[in-house]
């Protein structure tokens, strides 16, 4: 089994907030000594951080569910509980994450030691202290602590690299990788023989040095998913210029020329942004017989089939296995990366807006369905807020409960919708009567 991963679906939950509590003063020769109960603690978020020593998502094949600390519940005397410790979720450089239910991506994390927040945890209940007023002095009200976030992700790994090989299979990517940096990527006499994006360091003559992918070998209709299709593209992306590699031996009997359109169609159906980065093309086997003549006719098809007023890219002819030429093509190429930009990999429009984590003032309070036993349903953010921080445990709590419905508009949306005395109101899994 390959030991790199580079797509993942994973499930966050950031840590409840601690229950206030109700508590009273009781100390001799302090009569009436009032509330003294404290707030909960906030609960632990869920923060993704970049760790330049992963190279892959395989730690999240096994490991799908994160889940952060809650918060402490408050205490006697006033205390507050202790806030939870933020979980500490390590990712690689390169990784997208992506809203599971929208597919929006949240943030691109690409430096080291970069951090993001993707879940964030509740804020503390308050205790009965909170509650003291001068018409009701000893309240028994206390509240739970706010849920945390739950979230569900997409994970995608698109590795890092200055430059991408792409070509047919078996037109010498992995053979050049291997000469032109110290990676020891599979190397056969056979397709597919690199499954997984292979990286190493260039340094240059002049000194210069830059990042090289060898990215696995595209087929025709990869772009739609055929032979390793998306897998590899997806890693093409972050690159700033390709290294176009061809085979010009035609040692399988393709035309190389061909093989150039065929691959720069399936970089286009892909994502027509690709096209934007510089291609070099790189004349590999250049040492087998008929290469020469080959190259030749390769010239001609390209000029005679470019736009005229279009730059034509660049050829370089080399053999890794005789390592003729290849000092040139590095210096060309990190002479390309020096004038080429950054490329940025989303838009706005695929960019999920900046978290806001209140509630939605254009959203209405709550919602009123029924379900088939004739039941009233009541949702929405707000209202499942304050159910959930009611401690029920309590009457006055309940009451409080009531009145903040009833401030709401609950009980008058509920009669114009029809309710009688008696019907039963349903708020997630608790059940209650209502009273006309």
């Amino acid at each position: 089994m390959s030991m790199f991963l580079d797509t993942a679906k994973i499930q966050v939950k950031a840590g409840n907030g601690g229950d206030g509590m109700v508590a009273f003063r009781r100390e001799k020769y302090v009569p009436n000594g009032g509330p003294w109960g404290g707030d909960g603690g906030r609960g632990g978020n869920v923060v993704f951080v970049v760790d330049e020593g992963l190279r892959t998502l395989m730690d999240f094949r096994y490991n799908r569910h994160f889940k952060a600390q809650s918060g402490e519940k408050g205490m006697t005397k006033g205390m507050h509980g202790r806030g939870a410790e933020d979980l500490i979720v390590r990712v690689p450089q390169g990784t997208t994450v992506r809203d599971a239910e929208t597919g929006k991506v949240l943030t691109d994390l690409v430096e080291n030691g970069q951090e993001f927040i993707v879940a964030r945890g509740g804020r503390g209940g308050r205790g009965n202290i909170r509650f003291a007023t001068p018409k009701n002095p000893a309240p028994e009200i206390s509240e739970n602590g706010e849920p945390g976030q739950e979230r569900e992700f997409l994970l995608e790994l698109k590795v890092l690299a200055d430059v991408g090989l792409v070509g047919f299979p078996s037109v010498g990517k992995s053979t050049l990788l291997s000469v032109i940096t110290a990676a020891k990527p599979k190397i056969g006499a056979y397709h597919f023989t690199t499954i997984v994006p292979n990286l190493g360091m260039v340094r240059t003559q002049s000194g210069e040095s830059f990042a090289v992918a060898d990215l696995p070998g595209l087929i025709e209709g990869a772009s739609q998913g055929v032979g390793l299709g998306t897998q590899f593209l997806r890693h093409i992306e972050r690159t700033r210029v390709i290294l176009h590699v061809i085979d010009m031996s035609a040692s399988e009997g393709r035309d190389p020329y061909e093989d150039y359109l065929a691959i720069n169609k399936e970089l286009e159906s892909y994502n027509l942004r690709l096209m934007e980065r510089p291609q070099i093309i790189v004349a590999n086997k250049m040492d087998m017989p008929d290469s020469s003549e080959n190259l030749k006719v390769f010239k001609e098809k390209l000029a005679a089939n470019y736009d005229e007023f279009a730059e034509l890219p660049q050829i370089f002819p080399i053999s890794s296995l005789t390592k003729q030429g290849l000092a040139t093509l590095l210096d060309a190429t990190a002479d390309l990366l020096d004038k080429t930009p950054e490329f940025l990999l989303y838009d706005e429009s695929e960019m999920e807006e900046e978290a806001y984590y209140g509630f939605d003032e254009e959203a209405p309070a709550f919602e009123i369905s029924r379900d088939d036993d004739a039941t009233w349903v009541l949702s929405g953010d707000k209202l499942e807020k304050l159910f959930n921080m009611t401690n029920f445990d309590r009457d006055e709590a309940v009451m409080k409960f009531a009145r903040q419905l009833r401030g709401m508009g609950v009980d008058e949306a509920l009669r114009a919708r029809g309710a009688k005395d008696g019907d039963l109101v349903r708020i997630g899994k608790f059940e209650f009567e209502f009273v006309d």
